[in-house]
């Protein structure tokens, strides 16, 4: 025992190296070398917990306040600090509108401490509010007036609402004028959003000056814009369930009356500045220092800015239920809460990410016990005390989110942007937004028939798009009945359009294997076929011989002269048959081969229509049923996959071998039925953006400034022969769908007396499909009037043109659409 205990240990010498024992003497002393220590400078922590303020439920908002307060008014010598937190501050409240009552706070809280730092926030917000009135950033103008109305306990006089009277005054000038003016009721509904955060706020004085201010409001908010009907999300066309939506301006006022009737609880809107009323001394917030507001022009002539102006309508898909899970629109939270988050949405649109998890946490932007808690099953409502909120965040959320899916006449962002918020914040929080979605497309669904047209297809392409980032999973057994619909019926024309465009974003058999067994039978075997069958293949079609030979030389990319002798016999068969136009019967056939050829994709189709181009172009321009036959002979090719057909007939108009009025008479001339047809709707509504697309863009070449005369004349004539191709194409559409409406069309009377469910149900197909293009060419017409107006305005105040002035840029490209498609390519 004694020679073990004699024996070295540790080190490297000898034999008899413990290294376990070693490591355990060891155990205290970390070898690892040390990193240095690195403290975020003061400017950076500071703007990190001002851009994260009650962001997190598990920290008081009022602790947030008043640590980001003292901090920056302790550290008042530093002017990189202080200059940082001013900048943020303004920055903030137009960026992330849920901050605006907790950043207003803040500055409330510094004035008390630093009353400089308060004068700079008050100077660079009124500098940004007055650059934003020069070039009509009217919603940024608004959010700037809501944090200066909750900053109203520190302005002295009648602060904010001096600049309110001034918008007043303004509006009232231009509804005189002019009752369609859209900026007139812009302004108002300023003042109106603003004056709840003036009410919220530490002010003690201002009830009387707020219902004076709500008195005069009224002339103009409460009469119903004349073009409120334009944008009317549900018509009436269909079941009575759909609730005519109420303009934003009216409700608000509305809600505003009642709140001061009720001593203007306001009972949503946080307010974090009580944090210093709550300790027992003297009212901070009465001993501070009041400043003057610095001046917030409003200009002789107001800028309508970069987005059109329309009415805007409440839209709601909880409307109707049950159990309250949103706000109803008596009560004035519903305008708060919609407002607040559809400006997040909107201004936010190149965060998605971000976006989605401020929806997420909508409940920790508004009072405690707005909403009860997240992810609450919608029966587990029921069993809530009396008294307690039934509102569910997610629930409200996702109704604003629709709100803008569903604006009327064009979205502000791509429709795309709105999809990815949904399929984003329902993989953020599967629990609490898959259910609001569910019970939203129920209630869609059912008011399908009623909806406006257009948001009909928007609601298919997003319903789509949406089950196909969730396995196309979604219970179609709730919708059995209506597989048995006549096709025109419109709950039944969404079933199979959706189902179209989920075989677009996946494949036939898939698709079929996530349907129940009534759904079956409408996905045919033929769409489960990579490469339609060649009709020509079957010796009883007529002309099948000729077709075969065809399809033979385009696939060896025989010259045209080899072809033309078989085009001339199907001319000399066609002639022996009596058919009305040999040309339709050959190009039938030269066009199915054309297809046929290139049917492995749409590269090898561009490749043989590139090739067979010149032969295109000559029998278009020899008959107009010629032209239409190639569509026939296109769509008919692919009838089984008809959004590929579509493509190709797009691709013919960029070709100019099809002219837009080829394709309206194509689709609006011979059969009612194919109003119902989804794809039809696709290919008018695509065909229609290229031609005011087309339009626009001469628009704006015409008013870029310092062009030479001759160029300048030149540009005028374009515009005018566009304008004028516009005008014929929406007047060739008007006359059409008059006739399917009215059912005075030839093939209706034809057809029947107009008694039958499907005669009535194509009137009403024509109806919807006039007010969809009406409104169209009503935005076109608004858009370029506003446009000239703006260009003359400017060009003689010598300044340079705004480009996008009037209807804006709804889908990023000018094009008032309604499938979401990415571009407008021009018409060569």
């Amino acid at each position: 025992m004694a020679d073990y205990d004699q024996r070295p240990r540790g080190g490297r010498g000898g034999g008899y190296n413990n290294r376990k024992r070693r490591y355990r003497d060891e155990e205290d002393y970390d070898r690892r070398p040390q990193r240095r220590r690195y403290e975020e400078p003061l400017p950076v922590k500071v703007r990190k917990q001002l851009l994260a303020i009650a962001e997190s439920p598990l920290k008081p908002v009022e602790e947030e306040v008043g640590v980001i307060a003292k901090t920056v008014c302790d550290n008042y010598e530093d002017a990189e600090l202080r200059n940082s937190f001013c900048e943020l501050v303004v920055q903030l409240v137009v960026e992330q509108p849920f901050k605006t009552p907790f950043v207003a706070a803040v500055v409330l809280v510094v004035n008390t401490l630093k009353s400089e730092i308060a004068a700079d926030v008050l100077a660079r917000a009124a500098q940004k509010a007055n650059e934003g009135i020069k070039r009509g950033e009217w919603r940024e103008v608004k959010l700037l007036m809501k944090f200066l109305g909750g900053l109203q306990g520190l302005l002295e006089g009648d602060g904010i609402f001096s600049v309110l009277q001034d918008l007043l005054t303004k509006a009232v000038d231009l509804q005189t004028e002019n009752n369609e003016e859209t900026i007139g009721p812009e302004l108002v509904k300023i003042i109106l959003f603003t004056i709840p955060y003036i009410m919220a706020s530490s002010a003690t004085d201002v009830q009387e000056k707020a219902n004076s201010l709500l008195e005069n409001t009224d002339i103009i908010a409460s009469e119903p814009h004349v073009l409120q009907s334009l944008v009317d999300p549900y018509p009436g066309n269909g079941t009575d369930e759909a609730t005519a939506p109420n303009g934003v301006l009216s409700l608000l006022q509305k809600q505003l009356q009642n709140e001061a009737t009720s001593g203007w609880e306001l009972v949503c809107l946080p307010r974090p500045w009580k944090v210093l009323l709550e300790s027992d001394q003297v009212d901070p917030l009465a001993l501070a220092p009041k400043h003057t507001l610095p001046a917030i022009i409003i200009p002789e002539v107001v800028n309508t800015g970069p987005r059109a102006l329309f009415p805007e309508l409440y839209f709601s898909v909880y409307a109707n239920q049950d159990i309250e899970t949103v706000p109803s629109m008596a009560n004035i939270a519903s305008c708060l809460l919609r407002d607040a988050l559809v400006d997040t949405i909107n201004i936010l649109d190149y965060n998605r990410n971000a976006t989605s998890r401020f929806l997420i946490d909508i409940d920790c932007y508004f009072s405690p016990g707005t909403f009860v808690k997240r992810a609450t099953p919608f029966d587990r409502l029921r069993d809530l005390a009396e008294g307690k909120s039934t509102w569910k965040p997610e629930d409200v959320a996702v109704d604003a989110v629709f709100s803008q899916l569903f604006q009327l006449p064009i979205p502000e962002h791509k429709l795309v942007y709105y999809h990815s918020l949904l399929t984003e914040s329902c993989k953020l929080a599967p629990a609490a937004i898959a259910p609001s979605l569910g019970r939203a497309i129920r209630f869609l669904y059912r008011n399908v028939d009623s909806m406006d047209l257009e948001l009909s297809y928007r609601l298919m392409d997003w319903f789509s798009h949406h089950l196909s980032n969730f396995g196309f999973t979604w219970k179609w057994t709730e919708w059995i009945d209506d597989v048995e619909l006549p096709a025109v019926n419109p709950k039944k024309a969404f079933i199979e359009g959706a189902l179209d465009k989920e075989i677009r974003l996946s494949f036939a058999q898939r698709i079929k294997n996530t349907l129940p067994e009534p759904y079956q039978q409408l996905i045919a075997k033929e769409k489960e076929k990579d490469t339609p069958d060649f009709k020509y293949d079957n010796d009883d079609t007529p002309f099948a011989q000729e077709g075969k030979e065809i399809w033979g030389l385009l696939r060896k990319k025989s010259p045209e002269d080899q072809i033309q002798p078989i085009i001339d016999r199907i001319h000399a068969q066609a002639i022996e048959m009596n058919l009305p136009d040999p040309l339709v019967a050959s190009t039938d056939a030269y066009m199915t081969s054309i297809c046929y050829v290139g049917s492995k994709s749409l590269s090898h189709v561009l490749s043989s229509i590139e090739r067979c181009k010149e032969r295109l172009l000559a029998v278009g321009a020899q008959s107009s049923e010629a032209r239409k036959q190639i569509i026939d002979s296109v769509m008919g090719y692919w009838k089984d996959q008809p959004g590929v057909g579509v493509n190709i007939v797009d691709k013919l108009l960029n070709y100019t071998i099809l002219s837009p009025n080829s394709v309206i008479e194509w689709a609006l001339a011979k059969e009612g039925t194919r109003l119902s047809l989804p794809y039809v709707y696709e290919m008018v509504s695509a065909t229609i953006g290229k031609v005011t697309g087309r339009v626009r863009q001469v628009v704006r070449a015409k008013n870029v400034p310092g062009q030479l005369p001759e160029v300048s004349l030149g540009m005028e004539q374009t515009v005018e022969r566009e304008r004028k191709s516009m005008k014929d194409l929406f007047q060739l559409m008007e006359e059409a769908l008059v006739g399917w409406a009215t059912g005075s069309k030839d093939q209706a009377m034809q057809s029947g007396d107009g008694s039958t469910s499907d005669e009535a149900m194509i009137r009403q197909w024509g109806e919807r499909w006039l007010r969809v293009f009406r409104r169209k060419f009503a935005v076109e017409e608004a858009w370029f009037l506003e446009t000239e107006r703006v260009g003359v305005e400017e060009s003689v105040a010598g300044v340079e043109v705004i480009d996008g002035v009037g209807v804006g840029n709804g889908n990023g490209n000018g094009a008032v659409d309604g499938n979401g498609s990415a571009e407008v390519e021009m018409v060569e």
